[in-house]
């Protein structure tokens, strides 16, 4: 598969010389239909596969959540990380405007702003995760550490 433009997430990896590996994928021709799915035909771990989900709490006030593939986000536990009183989760109409991202491609790196980000504590168990590289049909293979020096984030139970 011949390589697309970088994304904001590559450049910004690039930019800070962080060691990542780019992951292509061709989503119409293997129909992928979710992130284990993804995760399976990739050979990768479904564990080391993570999602970002954006939320937003009141005021519109942004905050970043990444969690394993087959998880679900605990609401209540990632307000209580962020120390607000309620999590909602954003709107899908309203993530491009928000994040500079698309639903399914969205990266926690390259975000237009950045957001207060959290990881599930899982990640901390690999030497590497797969998050979206910024569109679908990338993934991004980074350590969970540089990951979160990347998004000034940090790590907490956060899913069901």
């Amino acid at each position: 598969m011949a390589q697309k433009a970088k994304t904001n997430a590559l450049r910004e990896l690039d930019t800070a010389g962080i060691t990542y590996r780019a992951i292509q994928y061709d989503v119409a021709a293997d129909g992928f239909t979710s992130g284990s799915d993804i995760a399976r035909k990739q050979g990768m771990d479904p564990d080391q596969v993570f999602k970002t989900l954006v939320t937003f709490a009141e005021r519109g006030r942004l905050f970043v959540c990444v969690i394993p593939v087959d998880c679900k986000l605990n609401l209540k536990k990632a307000a209580a990380h962020f120390g607000v009183k309620r999590l909602e989760m954003l709107p899908t109409k309203d993530l491009l405007a928000s994040t500079g991202y698309v639903h399914g491609g969205c990266s926690p790196i390259g975000m237009k702003k950045l957001w207060p980000t959290v990881f599930d504590e899982t990640a901390e168990l690999f030497d590497e995760i797969y998050v979206s590289g910024g569109r679908i049909g990338l993934q991004i293979g980074i350590s969970p550490g540089d990951l979160a020096s990347m998004t000034n984030g940090d790590f907490s139970d956060i899913t069901e």
